[in-house]
């Protein structure tokens, strides 16, 4: 029934513009607004909509995760950018705020949009 439908994620956000610079200028992502949503241009022609919300409460959970080739590089660029990364209690991670013996996944960092959503990079094949 819904098999053939362009499906689309979406989460709140307290402010659009609070956020457009981010996804922006920050993590470089093609942006757009409509109808006082931003719309998330991914690969793939994926898009993710988010919604200004007045009773916005971040996500305490991966919002989105972003698969990358060298997670290194990748969060090296991003704290080079201004972007904390999350540390979270028995993940093990090293001192970028990389969790690499992260069972039974791959190497994986956690970091917040001004909103306080949940993020990741996420290492994808074996890094080589």
């Amino acid at each position: 029934m819904l098999g053939d439908s362009r499906a689309f994620s979406g989460y709140s956000v307290d402010s659009v513009e609070g956020v457009k610079q981010f996804y922006a200028d920050t993590l470089g992502l093609r942006v757009s607004e409509e109808n006082g949503m931003l719309f998330l241009h991914l690969g793939g022609d994926s898009d993710v909509l988010l919604y200004p919300k007045d009773n916005h409460a971040p996500a305490t959970f991966t919002v989105l995760n972003f698969p990358v080739d060298d997670i290194d590089r990748v969060v090296d660029d991003l704290s080079a950018r201004g972007v904390a990364f999350e540390r979270y209690e028995g993940f093990g991670q090293d001192a970028k705020g990389i969790a690499r013996e992260n069972p039974p996944g791959p190497a994986i960092a956690w970091f917040k949009d001004p909103a306080g959503n949940i993020l990741s990079v996420i290492q994808q094949g074996d890094g080589s």
